[in-house]
């Protein structure tokens, strides 16, 4: 486990990363902007036009640090790492549990009632903290329902009924999205979720931060030993982490969206950081998506109690933590996943 899991975020275009001894430099213009000792690196993102040598290349392969291309506005593009590590064998079990339907449905089933009840969580929250800036009916109504759901997700389901349940549940929660924005509402305000590309400023943060929660979540299946590609909620597709995809739910509310909603309200970001193309696709600006991943890096620094382990962990590890038990579980060494409940 590296310590920090520190990911380098590389956003300046024309940039050039280079290896010199044990250390990873970033260079604009032939000039020396950073140097970082490759131990303090779990991951390094490219976005834009950012050129990696290939001795560099070759040596985040032998330690183990993915370096990821992106679009200059977050859309993935492509990934380099090292020969895949793991016991085959959990791999293998993590292959039969995925092909099996009853067996997905109860990984999904556990994933997903972090997902809801961390949601519900969020929305309790919003409503303790600003509650006389809310319809405080209609929240209540939605943690009502968001409980309901977790009721039946305790019932055995097959898979389809674990997906349709999430569904419903989504659109509670989303249903009541734009009441928590409570700064800014002229150009923050939310309609549904939308992407590929997102067409407001609050669904443009929103895929923004899922795609580095992804990434994070990838790297945490594959240093376990998992294969990100093959999950239980999501089901395979060419191309699609679903593995991630499915440990993201359960992060989404707590972190993710905690963070957008943080920094629309605290106005650490305002309506001119965002620009909108002729198609309507709605993108940060440079030093507003500098400022988001700052705020993510902080984010992942802060420390909760584990409510599985009983120990205080940076959120960073938290990912890493996930992966780990999800490992255990499959290899027999538990009786069930346990999701991460926030408080």
């Amino acid at each position: 486990m590296k310590k920090l899991l520190n990911t380098l975020y590389v956003t300046t275009q024309g940039a050039y990363l280079a290896k010199e001894g044990e250390s990873v430099v970033v260079k604009v213009e032939r000039e020396t902007r950073l140097r970082v000792p490759i131990h303090a690196l779990g991951s390094i993102v490219c976005f834009g036009q950012v050129s990696v040598s290939p001795y560099l290349m070759a040596f985040c392969g032998k330690q183990c640090v993915a370096i990821s291309f992106l679009s200059e506005y977050g859309r993935f593009l492509a990934r380099v790492e090292g020969p895949t590590t793991g016991n085959v064998l959990l791999r293998r079990e993590q292959y039969r549990r995925s092909d099996d339907h009853a067996a997905s449905a109860e990984i999904a089933r556990a994933m997903l009632m972090g997902k809801i009840a961390n949601a519900r969580t969020v929305l309790q929250r919003v409503m303790r903290d600003h509650g006389e800036k809310q319809d405080d009916d209609t929240m209540a109504a939605a943690v009502t329902r968001l409980g309901h759901y977790l009721r039946r997700l305790k019932q055995d389901a097959d898979l389809e009924v674990v997906r349709g349940i999430e569904g419903e549940a989504s659109k509670t929660y989303f249903g009541v999205f734009d009441d928590m924005i409570t700064a800014q509402k002229n150009d923050f305000f939310f309609r549904g979720r939308n992407r590929r590309p997102p067409t407001d400023n609050v669904n443009c943060l929103l895929s923004f931060v899922y795609t580095l929660l992804v990434h994070d979540l990838r790297s945490a299946a594959e240093t376990v030993g998992l294969d990100p590609q093959v999950g239980f909620l999501h089901r395979d597709r060419p191309g699609r982490p679903s593995l991630a995809l499915d440990m993201m739910e359960e992060f989404r509310a707590p972190f993710s969206d905690r963070l957008v909603l943080s920094l629309i309200n605290r106005q650490q970001l305002k309506g001119s950081d965002f620009v909108k193309s002729a198609a309507g696709g709605v993108t940060l600006k440079d030093d507003a998506r500098k400022a988001l991943l700052v705020a993510y890096q902080e984010r992942k620094q802060d420390e909760i109690t584990h409510p599985f382990v009983g120990e205080k962990v940076k959120v960073g590890i938290l990912f890493l933590l996930q992966a780990k038990l999800l490992a255990r579980f499959l290899r027999g060494d538990l009786d069930g996943y346990p999701p991460c409940f926030w408080k």
